[in-house]
C-alpha cells in the first residue's frame, strides 16, 4: 500500500533500546535499566485500591473532558503547588500526555505551520508534529543556558513554541522570570505556547513554576505518569484558556471519546497520595546523588545541572562521536541500558548520552559499578 509522507517519522530510539534490553533479558542476561524515564514503583496504593473497588460497577465512557471530580481534584493540585485558583472547567483529562499533545497541536495549528522547540528535547514532540503535517523548528540551546531557550532565540517565522520545565533529557528548570520573558516574547511574535510540565513535583531544590503563574494564554500539559508513578495507566491532563475549551472538547470527542475510565478512577485517588510520592522522590534524590558523585569519576564529567525530573544528560564528545554505537557497546559489555542523545538532539546528539535514575537505588548502584568497570577496561 502507498504510505503517507507524514507517517515517515523517526523511531523513538529509547524504545529501540528497551527492545534490545528485553532481548538480552530473554537470553538470560540481567540488564540494569537506565534508559527509560519510568518510575520502578507501582501506582500509589490508594489508587490501586480505588480501582479494585470500582471493578464491580460499569467502567464505560465518561464525558470527553474527563470525570468532573478528577478535574476538580487537578484544579486543587494547582492551588496546592502554585497557589493558583484554577477553574476546573479549564482542565482537560487526556489519554496520557501524548494524547494531550495531539489535542493541543490539533487545536492550535494548521497543517504546514511551524512550531519551535528547544534542542535537546523530548523526541516525540518532533515526530507527533511531523505526523500531523506540522514542521518542527529546532532551537539549539547551550549548556551555559541550562539547555533552555532564551527569548532572543525564538524564531520570528514560527506559529508555536513548546517549552519544557523540567526538561527532558536535561532535567533543568525554567525560573518564573524566565517563563515570563519567554511567554511575553512569544506573544509579541504571535506564537501559541505549550508548556510541558510533566515532571513537576520531582524537584531537588531549584523549585518549579507553572507557566500559568505568568499567563493564562498557554496550554499547560501534565500527567500522572512521573510524580504519581502511573506511566502505564495512560492518564494525563491539560489546562487550556477559557476560549479554547469547546474547541478541545469537540476534538477530544471525536479522536478519543474519553480518557480511560479505570485510569481516571485511580488518578483521582492518587492525588491524595502525597506521602508515597514524596517517598519516591527521596529515592530519586539519593540516586541522583550517587550518579553525580560517580559518573564524573568515570569520565562522564560534562553534565547538565539536573534540577528536576530523573535524568543525567552528559556530553560524551571526549569519549565518542557515535552515541548510538556507544550505547549499544555499553549494553553489550556492561549490561546497562542507556539512551543515545540522538533521541533528543538530531544534530548534536551523537555526542551525548542520557542516564535515567528512576529505578531502585540498589539497581542504580549496581549499574554504576558495571559502568565503572566497563569504563576502566575500555
Amino acid at each position: 500500500m502507498r504510505q503517507s509522507r507524514r507517517g515517515q517519522v523517526d523511531p523513538f530510539i529509547v524504545m529501540d533500546v528497551m527492545e534490545a534490553a528485553r532481548k538480552a533479558e530473554a537470553e538470560g542476561r540481567r540488564i540494569i535499566h537506565m534508559e527509560v524515564g519510568q518510575p520502578s514503583t507501582p501506582a500509589p496504593q490508594a489508587a490501586r485500591r480505588a480501582l479494585a473497588a470500582a471493578l464491580d460497577r460499569p467502567l464505560g465512557y465518561t464525558v470527553a473532558l474527563g470525570l468532573p471530580e478528577l478535574r476538580r481534584g487537578i484544579a486543587g493540585l494547582y492551588k496546592r503547588w502554585y497557589g493558583l485558583d484554577l477553574d476546573p472547567a479549564r482542565v482537560v483529562v487526556t489519554p496520557g500526555s501524548s494524547g494531550a499533545f495531539i489535542l493541543a497541536f490539533s487545536a492550535l495549528f494548521d497543517a504546514g505551520e511551524r512550531v519551535a522547540l528547544g534542542e535537546p528535547g523530548y523526541p516525540s514532540y518532533r515526530q507527533i508534529l511531523r505526523a500531523m503535517s506540522l514542521t518542527p523548528v529546532g532551537i539549539p540551546t547551550r549548556p551555559q543556558d541550562r539547555y533552555q531557550p532564551r527569548p532572543d532565540d525564538l524564531p520570528t517565522d514560527a506559529q508555536g513554541l513548546i517549552l519544557a520545565s523540567p526538561g527532558n533529557p536535561s532535567g533543568t528548570v525554567l525560573r518564573r522570570e524566565e517563563l515570563a520573558a519567554l511567554t511575553a516574547r512569544a506573544a509579541e511574535l504571535g506564537m501559541n505556547v505549550i508548556s510541558d510540565e510533566i515532571y513537576h513535583g520531582l524537584d531537588y531544590g531549584a523549585g518549579f513554576h507553572s507557566a500559568l503563574e505568568v499567563t493564562d494564554e498557554v496550554f499547560v500539559i501534565n500527567s500522572f505518569s512521573k510524580y504519581f508513578s502511573m506511566t502505564g495507566w495512560r492518564v494525563g491532563w491539560m489546562v487550556v484558556p477559557d476560549g479554547m475549551i469547546r474547541t478541545v472538547e469537540r476534538i477530544a470527542q471525536n479522536m478519543f471519546i474519553c480518557p480511560p475510565h479505570a485510569s481516571q478512577v485511580a488518578a483521582l485517588a492518587a492525588l491524595d497520595c502525597v506521602d508515597e510520592a514524596e517517598a519516591n522522590l527521596a529515592v530519586y534524590a539519593e540516586n541522583r546523588r550517587l550518579m553525580l558523585e560517580r559518573l564524573p569519576q568515570m569520565g562522564f564529567d560534562r553534565i547538565a545541572p539536573p534540577e528536576g525530573a530523573f535524568y543525567i544528560y552528559a556530553d560524551v564528545s571526549g569519549l565518542t562521536t557515535d552515541s548510538l554505537s556507544f550505547a549499544a557497546e555499553i549494553l553489550e559489555k556492561a549490561g546497562v541500558a542507556v539512551t543515545p542523545g540522538l533521541d533528543f538532539d538530531p544534530h548534536r546528539g551523537a555526542r551525548t548520552l542520557r542516564f535515567s535514575y528512576a529505578a531502585a537505588t540498589a539497581e542504580i548502584a549496581e549499574g554504576l559499578d558495571r559502568l565503572a568497570a566497563f569504563m576502566a577496561a575500555r
